[in-house]
């Protein structure tokens, strides 16, 4: 399966999510930046509030892209050992790269969001949405980092990604949506025909104009 672009992805993926639709206990967190375009759609065909959770990948020496695993906005930390080793990467490095990381979470947190306050998710079916998964460490340690919080249930939805990672965070996740498991699997990117980089200014368009839908529907309902 290829899509056109995140936009009839995020479409594509809330047909699966339709049982969901319209329920007051249930928010949809995006990972930043190309989740949160497959996020918009998700909450607006499903008219559901939208917010983010931070995760950022802890990429190897010379090689940024692969991922030693990743560090959440609760400080939350996975790496993948056998990797570390295998690589002989330093843990002067890795404290480097974490630090690193949480600065930019937080810049991103300031950001998308301003002042206002986080989604309370307490009691809440938290839905999960990315553009797609690789390695799954920026996912694992999002849901590990998610689960320390009194939700009700969480849902991994995602459009894209390989089945060995799939099975492995589908024990993790209470549940896990995705639309296709392709086998081999080269990168996310591969799988859309468009897969431009998003902006920092578009996730906060994107964050705003979900926030004013909701703000909206709360008022035609008094």
């Amino acid at each position: 399966m290829q899509f056109r672009d995140r936009r009839e992805a995020g479409k594509a993926l809330a047909k699966e999510l339709a049982f969901l639709k319209g329920r007051p206990d249930v928010v949809i967190l995006a990972i930043p930046r190309g989740g949160v375009v497959i996020g918009y759609q998700v909450a607006q065909e499903l008219g559901l509030p939208l917010d983010v959770y931070i995760t950022r990948k802890i990429g190897a020496p010379y090689n940024p892209e692969l991922a030693l695993g990743a560090v959440a906005s609760d400080g939350s930390v996975v790496l993948d050992d056998d990797l570390v080793q295998r690589l002989g990467v330093s843990s002067d490095f890795i404290d480097r790269e974490i630090e690193q990381q949480q600065k930019e979470i937080q810049r991103r947190l300031g950001k998308y969001r301003g002042a206002r306050e986080p989604t309370d998710l307490a009691g809440k079916t938290v839905v999960l949405v990315d553009d797609g998964v690789a390695t799954g460490a920026t996912t694992l340690v999002t849901i590990r980092a998610l689960k320390k919080q009194p939700l009700a249930r969480l849902i991994l939805a995602i459009p894209v990604g390989p089945p060995d990672t799939i099975a492995r965070l589908s024990t993790e996740a209470d549940q896990v949506v995705c639309l296709s498991t392709p086998e081999p699997f080269w990168a996310v990117g591969a799988f859309y025909l468009v897969f431009d980089q998003t902006s920092d200014e578009e996730v906060t368009q994107l964050l705003r104009a979900s926030e004013r839908r909701v703000e909206e529907a709360v008022q035609r309902e008094r």
